[in-house]
């Protein structure tokens, strides 16, 4: 429930703090001080656009905060839990700032917040009842989610729409495969063409290095045999390097015993001999691998010229054609998935049987809660001066839509003997006003949101009816926090709490505040209310009457 608000530099409000209580809570007030403030207040603390006019003339900002109680919510306890906004504590801090150019920041227990987790918050912590709520009766959307939302089958509905969209989505695949076939025929033939064209080549990975390196040893064997052997030569001939070593050896072999670097430089020379014997063999080596091949060499330059010729063609380099013959095969692949009528018509099928059963679901929960919710609201109608009057849902078949299989019509006979006809046809506006009202105290009975809020909802009433609002929404306070922003004494009479909105000139600008009314206070507004700015002994013991009625 909500505990407090606190309000600084809002709309015409310099400061204002407010602890709420349980129960039923009337706010009443002359018109034009300002009684819808608070709940603009509240509204944009659950998410509602904020504006720059919200900002009171002369300040640099406005400040907004509310308080709430979450021990009867332990499903929202646990969401905040998680994502770390909420500690062991039960209460939950919403905070907002507007600056002087409509910026605002939001705050959830003092961290960073966005409207949409406000709003997602917010639907969970109050309910509010606009004055105008009504009208969105005539649209057989709102008449929809109200029986939705009286059935517990909202998130229901959801799944609805999602199969309904998936199921559509399907069916268009499918549409576009059948359409298309003869596109789709013409561009498998050109990838089949073109990847047949690339598979006669016989490709293999790799295949262009190695012929590269290939070609090069067969282009230049003449050269490397030629530097093999006189390599060789050099080395191992008769006036080789070979047998120059072999000289030193011998002149430096006689002496070392006299010269000990002669020794040393024994050691080393037998280390080159050892590495010309090294570079000899090698040689040897290269000389005996080395093949004069022009006919494998011209069998290459042509493989070669082959690889290069269709790698202009595909605009790739010749060592990416296999990249490109795998692109291909892949394209064919995909072409052909598009193209499974069978399995686009599986698809079909099954986002289908979703939907189906999903929405025989629904319409089965619709049919189930239409007649309570009619019967229980026909009910509350007797009571706001439509005796006789009959409410009625009817659910008329549809063909498959995101909604489901039915149209939602609220009905009514606001006569006895009358037959029924649609609510949008047939209602005038103070008829429209009740029987929202009814239905609003219905289905509030139901809602787990513990914090309802009505906002002059009891407009085009009046009398002996107006009482019966005000019985009805006290008697809703003992399952709820009720609070009705009201400028009818019959139903202010009936809060358990009374507030007054009045506004008060500083000199220089005009400001709004808000009283808590003790028993005295009560009276004289009740009879304000009753008598207009004539406030008679007479009126006063009619408002001390309506209060002491009421509280029995």
């Amino acid at each position: 429930m909500l505990l407090a608000l606190s309000l600084h530099d809002f709309v015409i409000v310099e400061q204002l703090h407010l602890d709420f209580q349980t129960g039923f809570t009337v706010l009443t007030g002359e018109t034009g001080a300002g009684k819808s403030i608070t709940l603009d207040a509240i509204g944009l603390l659950l998410g509602d656009k904020a504006d720059y006019s919200q900002v009171r003339t002369g300040a640099r900002e406005a400040r907004l905060s509310a308080l709430f109680d979450l021990t009867a919510l332990p499903a929202l306890k646990a969401q905040l839990h998680e994502q770390g906004l909420l500690d062991e504590s039960d209460e939950l801090s919403i905070r907002r700032i507007i600056d002087a150019k409509g910026k605002s920041r939001s705050f959830i227990n003092g961290q960073a917040a966005t409207l949409a987790q406000l709003k997602q918050i917010g639907e969970q912590l109050i309910d509010i009842h606009g004055q105008n709520a009504h009208h969105s009766l005539n649209q057989e959307a709102a008449q929809r989610r109200l029986l939705d939302a009286f059935s517990d089958g909202l998130s229901l509905a959801e799944q609805v729409r999602q199969h309904y969209h998936s199921w559509q989505a399907a069916q268009k695949a499918l549409d576009a495969a059948q359409n298309q076939a003869e596109q789709r025929t013409i561009e498998r033939e050109r990838l089949q063409w073109q990847h047949n064209e690339l598979t006669a080549l016989g490709l293999n990975q790799g295949e262009w290095e190695s012929l590269s390196q290939s070609h090069d040893s067969l282009a230049h064997a003449a050269d490397l045999l030629q530097a093999a052997e006189q390599t060789g030569e050099y080395i191992n001939g008769d006036n080789g390097m070979q047998s120059a070593l072999y000289q030193c050896q011998k002149l430096l072999g006689s002496l070392q015993a006299i010269e000990p670097r002669f020794a040393e430089s024994l050691d080393m020379l037998a280390s080159i001999e050892a590495e010309l014997g090294e570079i000899s063999a090698n040689m040897r080596d290269v000389a005996a691998r080395v093949e004069i091949n022009p006919d494998e060499l011209a069998e290459q330059e042509q493989r070669m010229g082959e690889l290069m010729s269709m790698a202009r063609k595909y605009r790739v380099e010749p060592q990416d054609l296999p990249a490109k013959q795998a692109e291909l095969e892949a394209a064919l692949e995909a072409l052909e998935a598009a193209a499974d009528i069978a399995a686009l018509e599986a698809a079909r099928a099954q986002h289908e049987n979703q939907y189906r059963a999903a929405a025989d679901q629904l319409s089965a929960l619709r049919r189930q809660n239409a007649a309570r919710l009619s019967a229980e609201t026909g009910e509350h109608m007797q009571d706001l001066a439509m005796k006789g009057a009959q409410f009625h849902i009817e659910l008329l078949p549809c063909p498959p839509a995101a909604h489901g299989l039915e149209h939602v019509q609220y009905q009514v006979a606001a006569n006895q003997g009358s037959p029924l006809r649609p609510l949008n046809k047939v209602a005038s506006g103070g008829e429209l006003a009740r029987i929202s009202l009814a239905l609003q105290v219905v289905t509030s009975q139901y809602t787990q949101v513990p914090t309802l809020i009505f906002d002059e909802v009891d407009t085009g009433i009046g009398g002996g009816v107006a009482e019966t609002v005000g019985r009805a929404l006290r008697r809703l306070g003992k399952q709820h926090q009720v609070l009705a922003v009201t400028h009818l004494p019959q139903v202010a009479s009936c809060g358990e709490n009374h507030w007054q909105v009045h506004k008060h000139s500083n000199g220089t600008q005009t400001l709004s505040e808000i009283s808590v009314l003790d028993a005295a206070m009560r009276i004289e507004e009740i009879a304000r209310m009753l008598g207009g700015e004539t406030i008679t002994d007479t009126t006063r013991r009619h408002a001390e009457e309506m209060l002491a009625l009421a509280a029995q």
